[in-house]
């Protein structure tokens, strides 16, 4: 069965963050912490904000913008939007439908998929699955989060660890194998240990909102644990099922939520840290953005090239985990990231 399966890559990556630059110093001043603080626990620098007119859709369509400028599509060839976000503009319609519908992608199947900071690796498999059967040929998957939005700024322990921020890829079938394998998993005895309370068990309402009811809340120290142990193993388990050693890995993008962590994962697999791609300094942790994030960035900058193989590994509330592991196979520059409301149709394209 798996003989018959198309095989799916990545033709073209993109992101986006707020102009606000929100520093440690500028955290300080919100909430009871110092800037020595938050590097030594985090590893951040400064975080993005929104603006209070952006939302997710806004900063989800730059990066898709982005990204097909990278691909050389037209938006009129993508079949499929998934975006992967636990902070959509509204309940309905879903955030895809927005960005499908000012993208001009008047094809595309839409939808919203949520597994928090695991969410944009989930958004991956599940296009990839549409791809590889045949029933789509092209893809966007966005990833991203506004958790400025929910912060208890009197909880310095969550307040300073997000910000906001969008990545984006489109995924092609047909060509050469991009994605080499994809593990996913999730534990909801865990769901005490991050949560984002505000839905249908914490509606909308003024004692709801007064009470801080809508913020994030996390148990620190339990997410910790978790986040060392499955880190290893979701790496080691996609590895296996592609049949690649961890030695040939070029890249690893884990998600960005401290800087702790991933030197606690970088000593239990016995790699050096500079083979994963850090930009917690600078973005903090946007959720489901940070992977398509640092993966489109380190693209950017020339650092994933052609041949690379890169895998991705996302953790978060749920519980839930997911990797990725896929060999780089564009050597198109990326696109100057831009904020043109209506920018020029790309030229050429990729079969």
């Amino acid at each position: 069965m798996t003989e018959s399966l198309l095989p799916v890559r990545i033709i073209g990556c993109g992101y986006d963050a707020p102009d606000r630059i929100v520093t440690n110093d500028d955290m300080a001043r919100m909430v009871d912490t110092s800037d020595a603080w938050i590097r030594e626990m985090t590893g951040i620098h400064e975080r993005r904000f929104a603006a209070d007119d952006e939302a997710l859709s806004d900063l989800g369509l730059r990066a898709a913008r982005q990204a097909i400028a990278h691909a050389g599509i037209d938006p009129a060839e993508i079949d499929l939007i998934v975006v992967a976000t636990s902070t959509p503009d509204m309940c309905m319609p879903a955030s895809a439908a927005l960005i499908q519908a000012r993208l001009g992608a008047s094809r595309a199947a839409c939808f919203d998929l949520e597994a928090a900071c695991t969410g944009f690796v989930y958004g991956i498999t599940v296009a990839q699955q549409f791809l590889q059967t045949g029933m789509y040929r092209t893809a966007l998957v966005v990833g991203g989060d506004l958790l400025s939005r929910y912060l208890n700024f009197k909880d310095r322990r969550t307040a300073v660890l997000f910000g906001d921020g969008a990545g984006a890829v489109v995924l092609r079938a047909g060509g050469e194998k991009g994605i080499l394998a994809t593990h996913l998993g999730a534990d909801g005895n865990g769901g005490d240990f991050i949560q984002l309370p505000v839905g249908s068990r914490v509606p909308p309402s003024v004692e709801n909102v007064e009470a801080g009811r809508h913020n994030v809340v996390m148990n620190g120290r339990e997410v910790y644990r978790f986040a060392v142990d499955i880190v290893p193993r979701a790496i080691e388990n996609v590895l296996q099922q592609a049949g690649i050693p961890l030695e040939r890995v070029d890249h690893i993008i884990l998600h960005q939520a401290n800087r702790r962590i991933m030197e606690a994962a970088a000593k239990r697999l016995g790699i050096p840290e500079e083979r994963m791609i850090v930009n917690i300094d600078r973005f903090s942790n946007t959720s489901a953005g940070t992977i398509p994030i640092a993966l489109a960035e380190a693209v950017e900058q020339g650092r994933i090239r052609k041949g690379d193989l890169v895998c991705l590994v996302g953790f978060g509330s749920g519980l839930t985990w997911g990797s990725t592991l896929l060999e780089w196979t564009s050597d198109t520059p990326m696109p100057p990231r831009d904020r043109l409301v209506n920018p020029p149709a790309p030229a050429g394209g990729e079969g």
